[in-house]
């Protein structure tokens, strides 16, 4: 059985959108569609919502309205749907277990709020087995269908082949170009030992260490899908100073990421934070193996 495209909702502008971004993504890549909603009775201050029933029939209504606009959006669609009786992230990551890519609304910036039921999607984004896609509400109410799909490749071609190969189905699937960027940045020896790079310099750079990495990374995906146009793009700056830089026309973003723990929980890399919160397209966070 092919693997869904599944989406969270919660009934709020930004899970809508997620809806529709999913619901694309299902018809282009000819996936199921799987819509979930997690929800738990517990007892509220409001009265009227106190009873478990009328705060399923809730949750029941946002299921039905995120089904009903993906079959509008593509009426060859037969979505289904599931309320889940967990704890949003258990749920949402139980879901990732399954799931092909896992597709979540955001509300863009914000140090620790702003995704899908607050922080949790930053939790879900942490610890998900699968890729998972933060959608925000586009400025114009409508998602981006045009440019390149951009991705930030970082270390060897191993290290990044997930991320990469995310990118170039992505861009087939669509018709459009990878732009793949790569940001690097100085050795610290570089800044104790300046004839060191000088001599760097004069036998040509470190740019073209790093623009070989980039094509050995890349090469192995340009064999598989030759119908995919790339562009390759090494600069010198931290990597979400330089992603966000190229991302203006991408139609989605893709980058990695690796948990990292802290006292507070499990939390994303510097690069996909910074992506994630301020990119004005679609994001794509890529689990490595």
């Amino acid at each position: 059985m092919t693997p869904a495209i599944t989406v969270g909702v919660d009934g709020s502008p930004e899970s809508l959108a997620a809806v529709d971004w999913a619901a694309d993504e299902a018809a282009l890549r000819g996936a199921p569609l799987r819509v979930v909603h997690a929800w738990l009775w517990q007892p509220l201050d409001v009265p009227v919502v106190q009873a478990p029933e009328e705060q399923a029939k809730f949750a029941r209504a946002i299921l039905r309205e995120a089904e009903a606009r993906a079959a509008d959006r593509h009426p060859d669609l037969r979505p289904t749907s599931d309320m889940v009786s967990d704890t949003a992230v258990a749920a949402l990551l139980g879901e990732a277990e399954r799931a092909e890519t896992l597709v979540l609304g955001s509300r863009g910036h914000g140090a620790l709020l702003g995704f899908l039921l607050g922080s949790y999607g930053q939790q879900v984004i942490a610890a998900a087995a699968c890729p998972v896609v933060s959608v925000r509400v586009p400025r114009d109410g409508v998602l981006p269908d045009g440019g390149d799909v951009l991705v930030g490749q970082h270390g060897s071609a191993e290290d990044s082949a997930e991320v990469l190969g995310f990118a170039f189905r992505a861009a087939a699937a669509r018709g459009a170009a990878v732009r793949a960027v790569r940001a690097w940045s100085l050795p610290p020896v570089f800044a104790y030992s300046p004839g060191s790079l000088a001599l760097v310099d004069e036998a040509g750079g470190l740019v073209q260490y790093e623009t070989k990495a980039l094509r050995e990374a890349l090469a192995p995906w340009r064999d598989r899908f030759p119908d995919v146009p790339v562009i390759e793009h090494v600069e010198l700056g931290s990597g979400g100073q330089v992603l966000l830089a190229a991302a203006a026309d991408a139609r989605l973003v893709v980058v990695g990421r690796r948990a990292r723990r802290s006292p507070v929980g499990s939390r994303i890399g510097s690069v996909a934070h910074a992506v994630l919160h301020h990119a004005p397209c679609p994001v794509a966070v890529v689990p490595h193996s």
